[in-house]
């Protein structure tokens, strides 16, 4: 991005990002995570009330994505109990929650486009 004249990039985490819009999506980007924090939107959730509300996402890229997620500061997770089986929940960080107005937008704009372009269908 030019900034003042000048060719200018930010520097998050070692990754060097060329605009803001290329940082935001780095951590909502591909297919999971912005479902996840949009299903997290409500409160806190277990691993396995998230996995049945996306049945086409395997266990193993749900817990990728929840990682990715803690790592990035989006989400933060609660272990419940001392030994297994624990019982942990997932749920949205002050960090995320900031994001939340941005993946409703964003979630407007879809739907409007889809209901344009498209047509509303139930899966079974």
């Amino acid at each position: 991005m030019i900034v003042d004249g000048k060719q200018k990039a930010y520097e998050v985490n070692g990754t060097i990002f060329h605009c803001g819009t290329n940082v935001t999506l780095h951590f909502i980007g591909g297919k999971w995570k912005s479902i996840i924090l949009w299903y997290l939107r409500n409160g806190e959730m277990r691993f396995s009330a998230l996995k049945r509300l996306m049945p086409d996402i395997t266990e193993k890229m749900l817990s990728i994505q929840l990682k990715a997620l803690l790592v990035d500061g989006l989400i933060e997770r609660r272990v419940f109990g001392t030994k297994p089986p624990n019982r942990v929940e997932y749920s949205l960080s002050a960090f995320g929650k900031s994001f939340i107005p941005i993946i409703q937008k964003i979630t407007e704009w879809g739907i409007n486009y889809a209901e344009t372009k498209g047509k509303l269908i139930v899966l079974e």
